[in-house]
């Protein structure tokens, strides 16, 4: 189960592209909408999230996923429940996934310490002590972080290499006719 979640302002490709292609991984994929189980995004678009906060559970979980955009990483980091999922899948190794300015969440948590990651530029300073990379996305451990919307589909394939393999990666990859 990978938990992708939505506050108001989130950037919709960043969100949208990497829930497609785990879903066409055969990854489970839930939205999760944090505060509300509408969201509207940061150019207006609203969407219904698959769960809403109280209908969180830890059983299966393999990944947690934040998009960026503004202000949605500002309302995911003051989520009480999105700073216990992310304390929970770094105590337990799971994957952290995260693109945009929504790196800067993990870096403000001095989770990025010794790290590659990338981020949209301007927020570099505020992954604490990582090692920044100008790549459009990177994995270094359990952390997968993404550059911005137009690396939504690198970093969605990134994960989906993580989770289900190379082959299935490129599988989606070759699908989507993505070079």
């Amino acid at each position: 189960m990978v938990y992708v979640f939505l506050a108001d302002g989130f950037e919709e490709t960043e969100a949208i592209a990497p829930i497609d292609i785990l879903r066409r991984s055969g990854v489970t994929v839930k939205t999760v909408g944090v505060g509300a189980k509408k969201i509207t995004s940061s150019h207006k678009i609203t969407v219904e999230a698959d769960l809403t906060e109280d209908e969180l559970t830890t059983d299966g979980l393999e990944a947690v996923v934040l998009p960026g955009g503004m202000p949605g990483t500002l309302n995911l980091e003051a989520s009480k429940t999105v700073q216990s999922y992310i304390d929970y899948a770094d105590a337990n190794d799971i994957l952290l996934c995260a693109i945009c300015a929504a790196p800067s969440v993990f870096g403000h948590k001095e989770l990025l310490k010794g790290k590659k990651a990338t981020c949209y530029p301007g927020f570099e300073k505020d992954l604490v002590g990582a090692q920044v990379t100008d790549l459009p996305a990177v994995a270094d451990g359990n952390f997968i972080t993404g550059k911005g919307a137009g690396a939504a589909i690198e970093f969605g394939l990134l994960i989906s290499e993580t989770l289900c393999g190379a082959e299935t990666a490129n599988k989606v990859r070759e699908s989507m006719q993505c070079p």
